[in-house]
């Protein structure tokens, strides 16, 4: 079982940045895979971004190529999101999700077994 908690969420302008954290618990963080998602009022919930285990690789999806990126510590058991030049379009709910190391990166949120609570970004214009 892996239990994780997001923060950092808030109301932004737009052009400004904001970093999200999640905290797992439990002693093999590192065994997991760690992705974002986000889900935006009447929208399905949508990739973002992902971590390998190790660190060493990482997705996005092309929305966010140029101005997120993702980041982890394992010895802090953490995984950050960094969010640059936000635009109103990234208003959502965030949701960290883990998923057991399993070879590639997965961007559907069904291979996510592990759940945070979700920390709204809302981006003004």
């Amino acid at each position: 079982q892996v239990q994780l908690v997001e923060s950092g969420g808030g109301l932004v302008q737009a052009g400004g940045s904001l970093r999200l954290s999640c905290a797992a618990s439990g002693r093999t963080f590192s065994s997991y895979h760690m992705g974002w998602f986000r889900q935006a009022p009447g929208k399905e919930r949508e990739f973002v971004a992902a971590i390998s285990g190790s660190g060493g690789s990482t997705a996005f999806i092309d929305s966010v190529k140029d101005r997120f990126t993702i980041s982890r510590d394992n010895a802090k058991n953490t995984v950050y999101l960094q969010m640059n030049s936000l635009k109103p379009e990234d208003t959502a709910v965030y949701y960290c999700a883990a998923r057991r190391w399993a070879g590639v990166l997965s961007t559907n949120f069904l291979d996510y077994a592990y759940w945070g609570q979700g920390t709204q970004v809302t981006v003004s214009s």
